[in-house]
């Protein structure tokens, strides 16, 4: 039992001296933006290309997968992002895949930051041309690459949605259901019983318009 206590408290040290755990924040700015799909911008700094691609947080895994396979002569893969888990909670994460220690994944990460950029991830992909980039061109060159393609994207607002429950007479399901898209609430499920039960997802303001 104590060898397996030690056991996970040097792989937790290790992994957090490696910067692969997630940290996590408590709090967050009220005016930050996300998008809803890729957006790939390629730099080229001493002929070392960094091909950065920015992308919903959901689609992290598939991309970073997709993104290997169609680069398998790339020399670093490296990431980062940023994301609101069920308690409200930013969780934060990035690697150097292989760059020295502190030059890339971290300034990636801290550029997304900058950006107020949520349920967002970013990779980018470097091809090595020839030419050392010496520490602080390596932050340049990935700090660069990911505001070049946050400048790009097309973002929005960041709101968070709430869910709530209505039962509504089917005399009068069309008229609500019209009234909910007009104010943009989104209707996710209908279950119909002697009543029909709809549940609605939309932001507190649009749920305040509804309900006066």
């Amino acid at each position: 039992m104590y060898l397996t206590l030690l056991l996970l408290i040097v792989i937790f040290l290790a992994l957090y001296a490696s910067d692969l755990l997630p940290t996590i924040a408590f709090c967050y700015n009220s005016t930050m933006f996300y998008i809803t799909q890729e957006f790939t911008t390629i730099i080229e700094v001493k002929k070392s290309k960094f091909i950065a691609h920015l992308c919903p947080y959901s689609e992290f895994g598939t991309i970073m997968n997709r993104l290997r396979t169609e680069h398998p002569k790339a020399r670093h893969f490296v990431y980062a992002y940023r994301y609101l888990n069920e308690f409200d909670q930013i969780v934060e994460n990035s690697s150097d895949d292989g760059e020295p220690k502190g030059t890339s994944g971290k300034p990636t990460l801290k550029a997304l930051f900058g950006a107020d950029m949520i349920n967002t991830a970013v990779i980018i992909v470097r091809y090595f041309g020839g030419t050392m980039l010496g520490t602080g061109g390596l932050v340049r060159a990935y700090s660069d690459a990911v505001n070049e393609v946050v400048n790009i994207a097309q973002k929005y607002p960041y709101k968070k949605l709430l869910i709530q429950e209505i039962t509504v007479a089917y005399a009068n399901l069309a008229k609500t259901e019209y009234t909910l898209t007009q104010l943009g609430i989104d209707i996710k499920e209908k279950h119909f019983d002697d009543n029909v039960k709809l549940i609605l997802e939309a932001t507190k303001e649009r749920f305040d318009a509804f309900d006066g």
